[in-house]
Protein backbone atom coordinates (compact mmCIF):
# COMPACT_ATOMS: atom_id res chain seq x y z
CA UNK A 1 0.00 0.00 0.00
CA UNK A 2 1.26 3.40 -0.71
CA UNK A 3 2.11 5.88 1.95
CA UNK A 4 0.51 9.44 1.06
CA UNK A 5 0.08 12.73 2.66
CA UNK A 6 -2.15 16.00 2.45
CA UNK A 7 -0.31 19.47 1.47
CA UNK A 8 -1.34 22.72 2.92
CA UNK A 9 -2.68 24.25 5.81
CA UNK A 10 -6.39 22.97 5.58
CA UNK A 11 -5.70 19.09 5.50
CA UNK A 12 -9.43 18.34 5.08
CA UNK A 13 -9.43 19.78 1.75
CA UNK A 14 -6.15 19.55 0.55
CA UNK A 15 -5.71 16.43 -2.68
CA UNK A 16 -3.42 13.54 -1.04
CA UNK A 17 -0.01 12.97 -2.81
CA UNK A 18 2.41 10.33 -3.13
CA UNK A 19 4.85 10.75 -0.33
CA UNK A 20 8.69 11.64 -2.22
CA UNK A 21 11.44 12.41 -0.29
CA UNK A 22 13.20 13.57 -3.23
CA UNK A 23 10.49 16.14 -3.61
CA UNK A 24 11.92 20.02 -3.70
CA UNK A 25 10.28 22.16 -1.53
CA UNK A 26 10.79 25.53 -1.43
CA UNK A 27 10.39 27.54 1.82
CA UNK A 28 11.33 31.00 4.05
CA UNK A 29 14.12 31.36 6.25
CA UNK A 30 13.42 33.72 8.85
CA UNK A 31 16.30 35.76 10.45
CA UNK A 32 15.70 37.86 13.48
CA UNK A 33 13.99 40.54 12.08
CA UNK A 34 15.61 40.76 8.90
CA UNK A 35 14.00 40.13 5.72
CA UNK A 36 13.18 36.32 5.10
CA UNK A 37 15.24 34.27 2.70
CA UNK A 38 13.83 31.65 0.20
CA UNK A 39 15.97 28.42 -0.13
CA UNK A 40 14.72 24.97 -1.37
CA UNK A 41 15.75 21.47 0.34
CA UNK A 42 14.71 17.98 -0.56
CA UNK A 43 12.23 16.63 2.42
CA UNK A 44 14.23 14.19 3.57
CA UNK A 45 17.27 17.30 4.10
CA UNK A 46 13.78 18.88 5.70
CA UNK A 47 13.04 15.54 8.04
CA UNK A 48 16.53 15.43 9.17
CA UNK A 49 16.79 19.35 10.05
CA UNK A 50 13.54 18.67 12.08
CA UNK A 51 14.75 15.20 13.65
CA UNK A 52 18.10 17.07 14.73
CA UNK A 53 16.17 20.32 15.97
CA UNK A 54 14.34 18.32 18.31
CA UNK A 55 17.44 16.05 19.35
CA UNK A 56 19.23 19.33 20.22
CA UNK A 57 15.83 20.59 21.84
CA UNK A 58 15.73 17.39 24.20
CA UNK A 59 19.82 18.22 25.12
CA UNK A 60 19.42 21.68 25.85
CA UNK A 61 16.35 20.79 28.35
CA UNK A 62 18.75 18.18 30.01
CA UNK A 63 21.69 20.53 29.74
CA UNK A 64 18.87 23.59 31.60
CA UNK A 65 18.12 21.28 34.26
CA UNK A 66 21.94 20.06 35.35
CA UNK A 67 22.55 24.36 35.62
CA UNK A 68 19.63 24.51 37.57
CA UNK A 69 20.50 21.61 39.92
CA UNK A 70 24.09 23.27 39.86
CA UNK A 71 22.71 26.65 40.77
CA UNK A 72 20.78 25.14 43.47
CA UNK A 73 23.87 23.55 45.26
CA UNK A 74 25.72 27.14 44.53
CA UNK A 75 23.35 28.72 46.52
CA UNK A 76 22.67 26.77 49.52
CA UNK A 77 26.64 26.29 49.35
CA UNK A 78 28.02 29.85 48.74
CA UNK A 79 27.12 31.56 52.19
CA UNK A 80 29.06 28.97 54.35
CA UNK A 81 31.92 28.41 51.86
CA UNK A 82 35.52 28.58 52.37
CA UNK A 83 36.18 28.69 48.13
CA UNK A 84 33.59 31.12 47.21
CA UNK A 85 35.76 32.04 44.59
CA UNK A 86 35.91 28.77 43.37
CA UNK A 87 31.64 29.03 43.50
CA UNK A 88 32.00 32.19 42.18
CA UNK A 89 34.29 31.21 38.93
CA UNK A 90 31.68 28.25 38.01
CA UNK A 91 28.47 30.64 38.50
CA UNK A 92 29.97 32.62 36.11
CA UNK A 93 30.77 29.91 33.90
CA UNK A 94 27.39 28.78 33.61
CA UNK A 95 25.74 32.11 33.73
CA UNK A 96 24.52 31.62 37.03
CA UNK A 97 23.83 35.06 39.41
CA UNK A 98 24.38 34.33 42.69
CA UNK A 99 21.20 35.91 43.92
CA UNK A 100 18.95 34.80 46.16
CA UNK A 101 15.39 36.32 47.40
CA UNK A 102 15.17 37.50 51.13
CA UNK A 103 11.57 38.17 52.44
CA UNK A 104 11.41 41.05 55.08
CA UNK A 105 8.87 43.26 57.08
CA UNK A 106 9.97 46.65 57.52
CA UNK A 107 8.08 49.33 59.82
CA UNK A 108 8.31 53.32 57.90
CA UNK A 109 7.17 56.05 60.31
CA UNK A 110 5.80 58.96 57.95
CA UNK A 111 4.98 62.13 59.32
CA UNK A 112 2.88 64.78 57.33
CA UNK A 113 -0.14 67.71 56.48
CA UNK A 114 -3.18 66.54 54.96
CA UNK A 115 -6.19 68.99 54.19
CA UNK A 116 -9.73 68.43 55.28
CA UNK A 117 -12.84 70.14 54.86
CA UNK A 118 -14.37 70.81 58.26
CA UNK A 119 -17.75 71.33 56.84
CA UNK A 120 -17.81 67.47 56.67
CA UNK A 121 -17.23 64.44 59.00
CA UNK A 122 -13.75 63.02 58.40
CA UNK A 123 -12.38 60.19 59.78
CA UNK A 124 -8.18 60.61 59.75
CA UNK A 125 -7.74 57.24 59.95
CA UNK A 126 -9.84 56.48 56.82
CA UNK A 127 -8.39 59.18 54.94
CA UNK A 128 -4.66 58.24 55.53
CA UNK A 129 -5.20 54.60 55.42
CA UNK A 130 -6.99 54.97 52.21
CA UNK A 131 -4.57 57.62 50.48
CA UNK A 132 -1.45 56.44 51.95
CA UNK A 133 0.92 53.71 49.61
CA UNK A 134 4.48 51.99 50.16
CA UNK A 135 7.02 52.20 46.93
CA UNK A 136 10.30 51.06 46.52
CA UNK A 137 12.30 52.75 44.30
CA UNK A 138 14.69 50.21 43.77
CA UNK A 139 13.93 47.50 40.68
CA UNK A 140 15.58 44.57 43.71
CA UNK A 141 12.77 45.06 46.13
CA UNK A 142 9.06 43.93 45.46
CA UNK A 143 6.29 45.30 48.11
CA UNK A 144 3.94 42.42 48.43
CA UNK A 145 1.81 44.05 51.04
CA UNK A 146 1.61 46.96 52.77
CA UNK A 147 -0.57 48.06 55.94
CA UNK A 148 -1.14 51.21 57.77
CA UNK A 149 -1.30 51.57 61.54
CA UNK A 150 -1.49 53.40 64.58
CA UNK A 151 -2.87 56.74 62.14
CA UNK A 152 -3.10 60.12 65.36
CA UNK A 153 -3.17 63.34 64.81
CA UNK A 154 0.30 65.07 65.52
CA UNK A 155 -0.23 67.95 68.21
Amino acid sequence: MEETTTIGSDAFHSPAVEYNPNLLVTYKVLHGYSDPEYTTSKVASLEWDLHNGRQSQKTVSLLQSKINTVKDIILEAYTDSDDQDTLQSIAEALGIELTRDIQFTATVEVSGTVTLNLLEDYDLESEITDCLYVDANNGNIVIDEQEVCHVREAY
